[in-house]
């Protein structure tokens, strides 16, 4: 597995811990749909959250809510929505960003959790 992949997943270990703590029931990780993806889906009481994992080493200048773009929106939005029609669901949906960030100097993570952080494109 690439370096990169191996942060990314470290990354989505993280949120779903950090989730749970919060309260939140998991519904599903890495829920696949034609080629897209939704790293995490889970439930805020009784509301559905559509998780965004963004993970980026120090090394990085961006900040990694910066790096969720228009199309990665579109696909994210086009799986949940599968989710939603598979499982036949009629509630409130909001879609959620966790970023995470490792400090190089030790095992410290720095976490940005931003509820409804994008709504699907048209």
């Amino acid at each position: 597995m690439a370096q990169h992949n191996k942060l990314g997943q470290k990354g989505e270990d993280k949120a779903a811990s950090y989730l749970l703590d919060k309260g939140y029931r998991l519904a599903a990780r890495n829920f696949r749909y034609d080629h897209k993806e939704v790293d995490i889906i889970a439930w805020d009481k009784e509301e559905l959250v559509v998780v965004e994992v963004r993970t980026r080493d120090s090394a990085y200048h961006e900040h990694p809510r910066n790096s969720l773009t228009p199309a990665k929106i579109k696909a994210i939005a086009y799986a949940a929505e599968a989710y939603i029609l598979q499982n036949e669901l009629d509630c409130n949906t909001r879609f959620d960003l966790v970023c995470w960030i490792p400090h190089k100097d030790d095992n410290r993570w720095e976490i940005e959790h931003i509820e409804d952080a994008f709504h699907p494109l048209p």
